[in-house]
């Protein structure tokens, strides 16, 4: 019965008797699971689980022990090959060993204790890899930083310096990007990889509240302090006590609460609404924009003392444009992840959609190229991805769209357009697709021309 720890080593040779001599030889062990084939093509064809150890016969009809293990490494290059011939030819050995082979033993008297020390060796290196990997996979669960912000670019490993950097020390950190490149996951990732990171991660993303609520939502209020306070509400300063307050898109705030937030972050304490009593807060600050901050001031929207006081270190996250080939791994990434929590057999990109997404400006950022790839996943059919899969041109209408200011009717005929193009002027199929009367398209037309 096979164990989970056992060695599955298939045995190629064309000698009857001596195929059954390594098989009985090898099968000493009970770890091993053993297999025999007689010729090149028998084992080819071969459906069954694959091998961790091959032992080759040199010499085979039809083909040769080079060119067997060439084709071995080609379909399963984790197999270790360990040829047997009855030539003791150096030259023939070396040139093996360069293509690949793990050992080279000689058919002769001792080749049982040979064989079987040099399996023994194969399996220590195999548990040592093992081992190797799980620790390697601890270490990356227990310090993210790597699974956390995906790339190899020059734009995103000269961000990763700078988030290292912040990870070292408790300093206000403010980060900026476009919308979707990743503002949030930089921010956990410097919290949970820092002096902090068993303590709290707050986020309060500041555009969603509004500036009647705002200074409630941070400081809190006592019961009674307003109609409608049934009950003291702590805030977020003091929910993110010792650890790290993310205050998100902070370009939005109202300027009359910004010297209330300047003055808790340079006392460090805060005064609930309805009190007048003091509560030291210790929290690190990480604020994130998609505005420029610096021309905000300008423009008198935000405090120039509140922007330096949060300056710290900036890190701007740069936009998926300009990242070169981190698509693609940033893909694969999210590919995988979202056929593991949905339970889909693993899929892959085909070359042409690999094109496809590197050819894509991704004006969405990240998050976009997140919501298009497990789209795909979704749509797919096969195990791989086929170019005509990944659906691009609804993100490319929106957002196009949402870079302009327009009246509502304008976007309609702006969004007809488009449509009328992208289906070649077919009106009726346009209707079906924005599931509007064909009429409705007539007279639209009418007004626009």
């Amino acid at each position: 019965m096979k164990r989970e720890d056992s060695l599955i080593i298939h045995v190629i040779e064309d000698n009857e008797w001596y195929n059954r001599l390594l098989i009985h030889t090898l099968s000493l062990n009970p770890d091993y699971v053993i297999r025999g084939f007689h010729s090149p093509m028998e084992y080819f064809n071969y459906k069954g689980e694959p091998a961790n150890i091959i032992t080759l016969d040199y010499r085979l009809p039809n083909m040769n022990g080079n060119q067997v293990l060439q084709r071995i490494k080609e379909i399963n290059p984790d197999a270790e090959v360990i040829i047997i011939s009855e030539q003791d030819d150096i030259n023939t050995a070396v040139e093996l060993l360069k293509s690949g082979a793990y050992d080279y033993i000689v058919k002769e008297k001792e080749i049982r204790d040979r064989l079987l020390s040099t399996v023994n060796n194969i399996k220590k290196s195999s548990t040592l890899k093992t081992r190797i990997s799980l620790l390697e996979k601890e270490v990356q669960k227990k310090y993210d930083f790597q699974s956390s912000i995906i790339g190899t670019s020059p734009a995103i490993e000269s961000t990763n310096e700078l988030i290292q950097k912040a990870i070292q020390v408790s300093i206000t950190v403010t980060i900026t990007g476009e919308t979707g490149t990743g503002k949030e996951v930089a921010a956990k990732t410097i919290h949970y990889n820092s002096a902090r990171k068993n303590k709290p991660f707050v986020a309060v993303n500041l555009s969603a509240i509004p500036a009647d609520l705002i200074e409630s939502e941070l400081f809190g209020h006592e019961k009674g302090a307003f109609t409608g306070a049934s009950a003291r509400r702590i805030g977020k300063f003091e929910e993110a006590d010792g650890g790290t307050l993310f205050l998100d898109e902070i370009g939005e705030m109202d300027i009359q609460f910004q010297a209330k937030l300047l003055r808790a972050l340079q006392e460090k304490e805060i005064v609930r609404i309805g009190s007048n009593t003091p509560v030291k807060v210790d929290c690190r600050i990480i604020a994130a924009t998609h505005r420029n901050l610096q021309h905000e001031v300008s423009a008198g929207k935000f405090r120039e003392d509140l922007f330096y006081r949060l300056y710290g270190i900036s890190i701007e996250l740069p936009p998926l444009r300009e990242r070169g080939k981190d698509v693609l791994l940033l893909a694969k990434h999210f590919i995988e992840t979202f056929c593991h929590e949905n339970a889909i057999p693993h899929k892959s990109l085909s070359e042409e959609a690999q094109k496809k997404l590197l050819s894509h400006s991704f004006p969405g950022n990240v998050r976009e190229l997140k919501s298009v790839v497990e789209l795909a996943v979704v749509m797919s059919t096969g195990q791989e991805i086929q170019a005509s899969e990944i659906n691009l041109n609804g993100m490319d209408v929106l957002n196009s769209l949402m870079n302009e200011e327009l009246t509502m009717k304008d976007y309609e005929y702006q969004i007809l357009k488009a449509y009328l193009r992208k289906y070649d002027d077919n009106i009726k199929l346009v209707a079906q697709k924005l599931d509007i009367g064909q009429s409705t398209i007539y007279r639209m037309l009418k007004k626009l021309r």
